[in-house]
């Protein structure tokens, strides 16, 4: 590659060999032309590499290779210092560090969205408890789909993650394990709507009809709005929609919580510390996309 004295030499040369009226200041062609060269010579430096957008406006937060563009903070409220984090068989998976210690953690994107929907596939061992934060900063503070794939768990309802323990949770749900092996989901401890908070959920009988056990699953997520208006799906059911500015709940303050995290935050995925983990268990994520709003 030339240098940049080299280019200056040959503009002089150049000079030199042209009649006077045809002559271009060696100077001012240098100032003209100082991007171009800059470019040439260093496009990493200014060229953002972010990735193309599909038909339908989303893109690539992974590769399916490296962990680029994500991160881990061991600062987070609790649960560990930062867990196991992972590229396997092209979906990032996350363990306790070491296996069965109780250190969790999350592993958060780089970027920061504010209003945005995404598009995120799971395929998670049976007994983990994980979650999908939204709007996160890296202390881990965030709205919450829970992914707690677990007996009295749930899976696409909305948590306070750090902003006061707020639950919309409508219902739980139980495996049904044979030879060690989940075979089977059912749903249990409905709440009604006061006690939830949820403006939409679906019943238990309809997710267990749209999830796929033992198989990869895809959630979508829409959130939107100062006081987020959350909306969650799971193969394409509905499960929640959350507002954020009506919800009520005794530990719920949406200024407090709106102040807590801002206006946007990181997409963060979760190894929940805690002995509660199974030994060995892991979670994975893949195919996953955005698109801001």
């Amino acid at each position: 590659m030339l240098g940049i004295e080299n280019i200056m030499a040959s503009i002089d040369s150049i000079d030199d060999t042209l009649p006077m009226q045809n002559q271009v200041s060696r100077r001012s062609f240098i100032n003209k032309t100082t991007l171009t060269t800059a470019a040439i010579a260093m496009p990493s430096l200014w060229i953002p590499r972010v990735a193309a957008k599909d038909k339908d406006g989303f893109r690539s937060l992974f590769d399916g290779k490296t962990l680029k563009g994500w991160h881990k903070n061991p600062q987070r409220i609790g649960h560990g210092t930062g867990g196991r984090w992972y590229v396997e068989k092209g979906a990032i998976t996350g363990e306790q560090e070491p296996p069965g210690s109780g250190n969790g953690g999350i592993l958060l994107t780089d970027e920061k969205f504010g209003d945005f929907e995404l598009l995120i596939d799971m395929n998670h061992d049976w007994g983990p408890c994980s979650g999908l934060f939204l709007r996160s900063n890296d202390k881990g503070q965030c709205f919450q789909m829970m992914v707690d794939y677990h007996d009295n768990g749930n899976i696409g309802h909305i948590y306070g993650e750090g902003t006061g323990g707020f639950n919309s949770r409508a219902f739980d749900i139980n495996g049904v394990v044979k030879d060690g092996k989940l075979v089977k989901i059912t749903g249990a401890k409905v709440r009604k709507s006061e006690e939830h908070g949820c403006v939409f959920t679906c019943t238990p009988a309809q997710w267990i009809k749209a999830w796929r056990v033992n198989d990869w699953n895809t959630a979508r997520v829409r959130c939107v709005g100062k006081y987020p208006r959350i909306t969650t799906w799971l193969n394409g059911q509905k499960v929640c929609e959350f507002d954020g500015s009506t919800f009520k709940h005794k530990q719920y303050n949406r200024e407090n919580v709106a102040k807590t995290l801002g206006g946007a935050g990181s997409i963060a995925v979760q190894v929940h510390g805690g002995k509660g983990w199974p030994k060995g268990a892991k979670v994975r994520w893949r195919n996953v996309k955005v698109k801001e709003l």
